[in-house]
């Protein structure tokens, strides 16, 4: 993928640590300008208080080939938004791919609670970081997007349409988080497509971001030692998984064969050969129906 997209131009929104910086890094790898937008920097954190900063992932898409640009921004505030994309025009005249990976729910949602035990001013909370940021960064952002045809909008989320289907995802605050993703790529796809571009929605499988690493205490050289405690996290991937498929679909000149769709960076692997950090394939979204949920010992064979 190197300096294939060269030229190009990213906003990766939520671009701080987990899939957002593994994308922010793997756009930089093929050579694009991407600009990575948090509330955590080295000068202030975020109520997430984690130490990843967006000055660290941009400096990472520099080191790894592109041009990172980290601009604080808190995607509640519409005025911060704006001035964002204003920024983007004047000093580049041109967006070709946003990612939408805005999030920074995993301390608010409660586990298998219903909608009447979950603490509700969380849920609410839950879904304006997990929906409402994505709506306003959309809307100040695809003006400059369209200037182009071919531009890309990728909505982050957590399982594919079929999955989510029939499947219930933690609660229902997080439920309608995760799916309300899958409808707005839908909906961005029919209206950007009279102008060219392409929208999709995109899950990762089971993600060894930073927290997850550290909650198994391990790390991205050792991971495989988390398996003693959880079998299934056989099937992981690295962030950089997600971020390979990202930049596959922005050098694709046919990613509007995939307009409106929602899928998995398992799937895109096997069309556009890209590998995981270890060479595999992991295919999480086979693997989680097919092994884990029914309830078959962790064997990741056949599935990476």
């Amino acid at each position: 993928m190197t300096g294939t997209l060269k030229g190009r131009v990213a906003l990766v929104a939520g671009g701080t640590r987990g899939g957002g910086r593994g994308i922010a890094v793997q756009l930089g790898a093929a050579g694009a300008t991407v600009y990575v937008t948090g509330r955590t920097t080295r000068a202030q954190r975020s109520e997430q208080n984690r130490p990843e900063t967006i000055e660290e992932t941009a400096e990472l898409v520099t080191a790894a080939g592109g041009v990172g640009i980290p601009v604080r921004v808190d995607h509640l505030e519409p005025e911060q938004v704006r001035a964002l994309v204003e920024r983007i025009d004047r000093e580049q005249g041109r967006l070709d791919v946003l990612v939408n990976d805005i999030w920074g729910g995993e301390y608010i949602f409660e586990w298998n609670k219903s909608v009447w035990e979950h603490s509700l001013d969380k849920g609410l909370r839950l879904l304006r970081l997990g929906v409402e940021t994505h709506l306003v960064t959309s809307h100040f952002a695809l003006p400059l997007l369209i200037r182009r045809p071919g531009g890309l909008v990728v909505e982050v989320t957590d399982g594919t349409a079929e999955y989510n289907a029939t499947k219930y995802r933690v609660s229902a605050f997080y439920d309608l988080a995760k799916n309300s993703l899958l409808r707005l790529a839908w909906s961005q796809g029919q209206e950007l497509k009279p102008h060219g571009g392409t929208a999709l929605a995109l899950t990762p499988g089971w993600m060894r971001s930073e927290g997850m690493l550290e909650h198994f205490g391990v790390t991205e050289a050792n991971w495989r030692e988390a398996t003693a405690k959880e079998p299934h996290f056989v099937i992981s991937e690295s962030p950089a998984y997600v971020g390979r498929a990202v930049a596959a679909l922005a050098a694709d000149p046919e990613r509007a064969r995939w307009n409106g769709q929602s899928l998995s960076s398992g799937q895109l692997a096997r069309v556009y050969g890209f590998t995981d950090l270890d060479g595999s394939q992991p295919d999480a979204w086979r693997y989680v129906p097919e092994v884990q949920d029914a309830g078959k010992p962790a064997d990741a064979t056949g599935y990476r």
